[in-house]
């Protein structure tokens, strides 16, 4: 990897087909643009006027139960409905819209104001992998509905509009861009190699072993060769599962310690709390079965070096193709490290 570590160079991104450009020798540069002030400021437990906590009142005025554990409730302002006309609109083959149905639902971690993901007790985490599992369940049975998808944006940074730790669900009718595309290369990979990509992806990075962040006997952390952001972050189950609900019990207990010791990872590479957009990507739904599916979570932390340089796609990147400095390797050599003081 010595050629790749100080010249420009484009890494391919084997579940989308396309192509990101890395500047490791921009790293050098001079910082003289926007600084933000670190986020630090301590919440409390409970919030009175959060309206994700637990017995409050909604923006949309309905009321919390005096939740104890997880809750998960219908998005008071969703960006998709069930009940949207069906309507397909086109002119002169250049002009084309249809509507989108779907339902759009919000997971409240825990009914504690001040708790991350990644501060949580593993046993509260693991409820909360389970949650995200009967969801898709619920969701992806539901008539019409081919994708489940879970997500969440950590911190105001990711325009998070409540800093109350929760996630969102969102099912839909077709399957978006990025879902899509990865469907696309990975059932193209099956009929080619007559395997799975991601499990051989995954083989293949345990024996060159440069860009693990962490491992347990289920699940695998990295940061993938074709990484975009500055310490983007994949999780893998180790075993072929194309969804959540495939999960064994003792599964689920890996994705659950890894998701904390990754997360925890991320507060000590700056401050905490990281922020951060992270999501699962699981096979369609609809009855298809999509063999070739193989689970998987992207994490996708915008700073570049410090709480307070962001690192935004600009100028270049929307123009052109996605553009990174730090290379994936230094970004799993710094996680590594401090996953492995966690605990």
């Amino acid at each position: 990897m010595d050629i790749w570590r100080g010249n420009p160079h484009r890494r391919w991104n084997a579940l989308t087909g396309e192509y990101v450009l890395v500047s490791p020798h921009r790293t050098m540069r001079p910082w003289l643009g926007q600084v933000d002030a670190a986020p630090g400021a301590i919440r409390p437990s409970y919030d009175p006027n959060c309206y994700l906590c637990p017995g409050n009142e909604r923006a949309g005025g309905a009321h919390n139960p005096t939740y104890t554990g997880t809750f998960v409730f219908q998005n008071d302002y969703s960006a998709l409905l069930p009940d949207a006309p069906v309507e397909k609109w086109e002119r002169g083959g250049l002009l084309r819209a249809e509507t989108e149905r779907g339902v759009c639902r919000v997971l409240c971690y825990s009914p504690r104001h001040d708790l991350t993901l990644g501060a949580m007790e593993p046993g509260s985490i693991r409820n909360v992998v389970d949650v995200w599992g009967e969801e898709y369940a619920e969701l992806g049975a539901l008539p019409g509905i081919r994708h489940v998808q879970i997500f969440e944006n950590c911190g105001a940074m990711m325009g998070a509009s409540n800093p109350h730790p929760h996630g969102q669900i969102w099912a839909e009718e077709r399957i978006p861009n990025e879902p899509a595309k990865e469907t696309a290369c990975q059932a193209r990979y099956r009929e080619d190699h007559r395997s799975c990509l991601l499990c051989d992806y995954l083989d293949l990075e345990s024996r060159e072993n440069e860009r693990i962040v962490w491992q347990n006997s289920t699940f695998t952390a990295l940061v993938p060769f074709w990484a975009v952001w500055p310490f983007e972050v994949m999780i893998i189950p180790r075993a072929h599962r194309g969804s959540l609900p495939e999960l064994s019990s003792p599964e689920r207990d890996g994705l659950a310690e890894i998701l904390r010791r990754i997360l925890r990872a991320y507060d000590k590479v700056f401050d905490a709390p990281f922020p951060y957009s992270k999501g699962f990507h699981q096979k369609p739904t609809g009855g298809e079965d999509h063999p070739e599916w193989h689970l998987h979570a992207h994490f996708y932390p915008p700073l570049l070096r410090s709480t307070t340089i962001r690192k935004f796609m600009v100028g270049y990147e929307m123009l052109a193709q996605p553009q990174r400095d730090i290379t994936p390797e230094s970004a799993a050599e710094r996680l590594r490290d401090l996953a492995a003081k966690d605990f």
